[in-house]
């Protein structure tokens, strides 16, 4: 076992997917929502340091190539719950089928690669499965963003009626504390997030299709 800098990243990411649901557990929002970001975007900046570190360095392991793709699906899939199990019921619909496609799509390929055992290595990272690990990356981040905006603007209703929020909101009333860049940009950050979800969610299955094809003359008995 080598423990080097980009293993140790490596490392540091897959603590950091379990610590991204804990937020929710131990602080209250909106604090959770910006730890859960932060924690996020760091976890993913390092993913691509590793590698890079580890090819600049020569220090590439097998240990680093096999807790790579782990904390990577590890990351998203804690990440697509959490934002799945905190996200107004409005928007969920709309996260809950690409966000299936895609785990279901981790899921089958994890069994293929240990199905095919020794011969994994047909099944190797292509660049068009990192274009999709990045989309994945910065769709959840934008998500976690939209979380943000969205309890800031349940925060800054606090202590006023209908009629006063329903007119600043309609813009009939000054809006003295900043409800509407807030409301807009939760707005912003749904659709964006939702569509960089959806395309992920794309590269997710062609990815996926191009792994089974590759996988199918092992398949045959």
């Amino acid at each position: 076992m080598t423990w080097n800098i980009p293993n140790i990243l490596t490392v540091l990411r897959l603590i950091a997917a379990p610590m991204v649901a804990v937020m929710f557990l131990y602080f209250h929002r909106p604090l959770a929502d910006w730890f859960a970001l932060i924690l996020f975007c760091l976890a993913a900046i390092t993913d691509w340091f590793d590698g890079y570190l580890a090819r600049l360095w020569k220090q590439e392991s097998k240990l680093g190539a096999m807790l790579d793709p782990i904390a990577d699906k590890a990351m998203v899939v804690i990440a697509l719950a959490v934002i799945i199990g905190y996200s107004d019921t409005s928007w969920t619909p709309y996260i809950v089928l690409p966000a299936t496609f895609i785990l279901f799509r981790e899921v089958f390929v994890s069994g293929l690669r240990e199905f095919l055992g020794d011969t994994a290595g047909t099944l190797k990272v292509t660049p068009l499965a990192k274009w999709k690990t990045t989309l994945q990356m910065v769709a959840i981040a934008v998500l976690f963003s939209k979380g943000v905006f969205e309890h800031y603007l349940v925060i800054s209703a606090w202590g006023m009626d209908d009629e006063l929020f329903n007119g600043i909101m309609a813009g009939e009333i000054e809006d003295t504390q900043g409800l509407l860049w807030k409301a807009s940009a939760r707005t912003w950050a749904g659709y964006t997030g939702t569509a960089l979800l959806w395309l992920a969610a794309v590269l997710t299955l062609v990815t996926g299709w191009d792994y089974f094809r590759k996988a199918l003359p092992y398949l045959k008995d």
